[in-house]
């Protein structure tokens, strides 16, 4: 397997290519050299991550992020490589991105749905925990398993929750303030209420964030944020700010 530096100029010119989502280059260069899809690119900190990676790096949604992703998989780019260091593979870097279009075609390539060890877990757990619904879905409609509690309350499955609480031993207290912020998270009153009415602390503040089930319950999601900073970029104005 072939590894080049991030400032080699096959690197730049791939990067730039799957950025712009520009197919015809990308394809050209992959015909003039037959390793590049299986190359590794070696960023400024020694790390390694694959062309399929930066596809679907963050913020994700390239140009043709489908057609770019195709183009490297039927050049027998690696759909399960890691990088380097991590366990995350393409598929939950585009979980973490809630880029639909890149994990259709990752998945109808082979991907698979319940990769462990991602920087949360699997690309569902990526997908949740990173508050990118739109990908959670899609992965649970594709047969993702849904086997921790938190992640059944932040995507509405009350049945599912239902069954976890049910379980024999019942989940810990964490676990059911876990999934009750996560429940917040994901905009699901059912089972927050269901967690509340076992247990779970309505001020309940998780490590790995500092927010309070209400504040979270007030955030939008990163394709929102994305949108509505692009809108901005683009000379967009509030209604209020028309008026004035």
């Amino acid at each position: 397997m072939l590894t080049i530096r991030f400032d080699d100029s096959l690197a730049i010119s791939s990067m730039k290519a799957i950025r712009a989502g520009d197919v015809a280059t990308l394809e050209r260069l992959l015909v003039e050299n037959p390793e590049l899809a299986a190359t590794k690119i070696k960023d400024r900190k020694g790390g390694c991550r694959s062309l399929l990676h930066i596809a679907a790096d963050w913020p994700g949604h390239f140009p043709n992020g489908g057609a770019i992703v195709y183009c490297l998989l039927k050049t027998s780019a690696d759909v399960e490589g890691g990088v380097q260091g991590q366990g995350d593979t393409p598929l939950h870097w585009a979980a973490s991105s809630d880029d639909v279009e890149v994990a259709e075609v990752l998945v109808a390539g082979g991907a698979d749905l319940n990769a462990p060890n991602g920087s949360i877990g699997t690309p569902l757990e990526n997908a949740v925990g990173y508050g990118q619904w739109q990908i959670a879905r899609f992965l649970v409609d594709r047969g993702a398993k849904v086997d921790k509690l938190w992640v059944a309350a932040a995507l509405g499955m009350a049945s599912r929750v239902a069954q976890f609480l049910a379980q024999s031993p019942p989940p810990t207290k964490d676990e059911i303030n876990d999934a009750f912020w996560q429940a917040c998270h994901g905009g699901q009153i059912r089972t927050a209420k269901m967690l509340l009415e076992h247990g779970a602390d309505i001020n309940f503040n998780p490590f790995h964030n500092d927010s309070t089930p209400l504040d979270v319950a007030a955030n939008c999601d990163s394709r929102r944020e994305a949108l509505v900073d692009w809108l901005k970029e683009n000379g967009a104005q509030s209604k209020q700010a028309v008026k004035l």
